[in-house]
């Protein structure tokens, strides 16, 4: 059995890792196990996947939920916090309304929402304080201008996975410890397009019209597969949270 990891005991740098791909049948300590197991629990912060359906979500497309009522409640009761990719692009303010009741669900301070749509952003603080609200890695978010506009409408910003290898925009970056940074990274590194959210997000709305569209196919790039990043040089200048994905089958990208 897991023990609770309360804020004092958590190490000085945290991990918000993917259930992305997880049946929601299989129970989420067995599924950090397998997956995550030579990470320690108390840097696990969240955990980041879908639960029930939802209009909002973005980035990946939903085939089902990943982490059930009993997995929430058994991550929260061990102070881990799960993580809601409501990082749709088109959101408006009906749609937010029909989602209330999901919001409200899932309500409580060890939680948090991934977003891209700033009014999204505005309305979740307003009704829902006690959420984190981190803007996602769709925003793109690379240089200090567009970081400053962000970090006054979102408790934090998920940086893209390039920005890793800018040393020059890291280091200009004072609040640090608003940031999450990758741990490691799949096709998205090189990817000079990312037209997949856009028609994520349009898919995830119910557009039966809607393909899966991927710049591979209309820009060759270099794909790396999965690699790892250096931690502890990111650390070492200030860098406190990161997000750790799970390699998809064929290594090219994860979840």
């Amino acid at each position: 059995m897991f023990s609770r990891v309360s804020q004092a005991q958590r190490p000085d740098f945290t991990f918000t890792v993917s259930a992305r791909g997880k049946p929601a049948g299989v129970p989420v300590f067995r599924f950090l196990r397998r997956h995550f197991g030579n990470l320690a629990l108390a840097r696990i912060d969240s955990l980041f996947g879908f639960v029930e359906r939802s209009t909002l979500y973005g980035g990946r497309t939903f085939r089902g939920r990943e982490l059930s009522d009993r997995d929430v409640a058994q991550l929260n009761n061990a102070g881990i916090g799960i993580r809601l990719p409501l990082s749709n692009h088109f959101v408006h303010r009906e749609e937010y309304e029909q989602n209330r009741a999901l919001l409200a669900k899932y309500h409580n301070p060890l939680n948090s929402v991934i977003v891209t749509n700033d009014d999204l952003a505005t309305w979740v603080r307003e009704e829902f304080p006690d959420y984190r609200i981190d803007a996602s890695v769709i925003k793109n978010i690379n240089k200090l201008d567009k970081l400053d506009k962000a970090l006054a409408v979102y408790d934090g910003v998920v940086l893209p996975m390039s920005a890793n290898e800018d040393d020059a925009f890291l280091a200009s970056i004072v609040a640090k410890h608003r940031i999450t940074l990758f741990a490691n990274a799949g096709c998205a590194f090189t990817c000079p397009a990312r037209t997949c959210y856009v028609s994520v997000s349009r898919i995830n709305k119910g557009d039966t019209r809607q393909p899966f569209v991927c710049s591979q196919s209309t820009r060759e790039r270099e794909l790396l597969g999965m690699i790892e990043f250096a931690l502890l040089p990111l650390v070492n200048q200030g860098f406190r949270s990161f997000k750790l994905l799970r390699p998809a089958p064929g290594m090219m990208t994860g979840y």
